[in-house]
């Protein structure tokens, strides 16, 4: 039997390059998956769906409160500007801890009394290798990816007596579209650079988030909580 069979599980981001992978990961591990992302788009064959604009907190609450209860929550959308501090508006910054950790928030309170009935339950949240500080131009992501790294630690201590773990895994510089994007006019530059910091000289690939994920979802990883898993090649 898979290990996460008779769970139900959302992931936010869903149709992003992690967020793919976590879903096939946690379908192939015997969850029922149900992906989180942004209303218009068009969710792939043999997944759940929620399509909702996750800045609008009290319509993703909403949406989340008219499902069955979860089990586990994956809170992997984010969004991310990369641009000087001088060019960062007071608006992105808001929006951006908005998507990137307010949502976070509104959605695990919104699965803990599910989670709390049943006495089990998972939040996995994705920080960033960024909070390292050797990032330049990207002062609103980082700054969000801090503050979910900080609800992960008050939710451990906030859910642990009623069976639910909190952890959060940090990404290093994986592989995937928005890099693609973001780094579009110094691609070859910027993978030689990552290359140079890691210790493990391979880039990482979604499926190296997801089996993280996988693991903190389980019960092979019951006593873990309240901790920040670097998956990042070795800085």
């Amino acid at each position: 039997m898979a290990e996460l069979t008779g769970k139900r599980a959302l992931i936010t981001g869903g149709l992003g390059t992690i967020g793919r992978a976590l879903a096939s990961a946690f379908r192939d591990a015997g969850a029922e998956v149900t992906l989180l992302d942004r209303p218009g788009s068009a969710p792939p064959a043999g997944f759940g769906w929620i399509g909702v604009d996750l800045a609008d907190l009290a319509a993703s609450t909403r949406a989340v409160e008219g499902t069955e209860p979860f089990d586990i929550l994956v809170n992997n959308a984010a969004m991310i500007l990369n641009r000087p501090l001088e060019e960062v508006s007071i608006e992105d910054y808001e929006q951006e801890l908005r998507v990137n950790s307010s949502a976070a928030f509104a959605l695990s309170r919104a699965v803990a009394p599910g989670m709390k009935a049943s006495g089990w339950g998972r939040i996995i949240n994705l920080t960033s290798l960024t909070l390292n500080g050797q990032w330049e131009g990207f002062v609103p992501y980082v700054a969000s990816k801090g503050a979910l790294y900080g609800l992960t630690k008050a939710l451990a201590r906030e859910l642990g007596a009623h069976g639910i773990t909190v952890n959060a895994i940090a990404p290093g510089a994986v592989r995937s579209e928005a890099e693609d994007r973001v780094f579009a006019d110094r691609l070859e530059e910027y993978n030689a650079w990552i290359l140079a910091h890691q210790s493990v000289k391979r880039r990482i690939e979604p499926v190296d988030i997801a089996e993280a994920a996988l693991f903190l979802a389980s019960d092979r990883a019951r006593m873990i909580s309240g901790q920040n898993i670097g998956v990042d090649g070795g800085w």
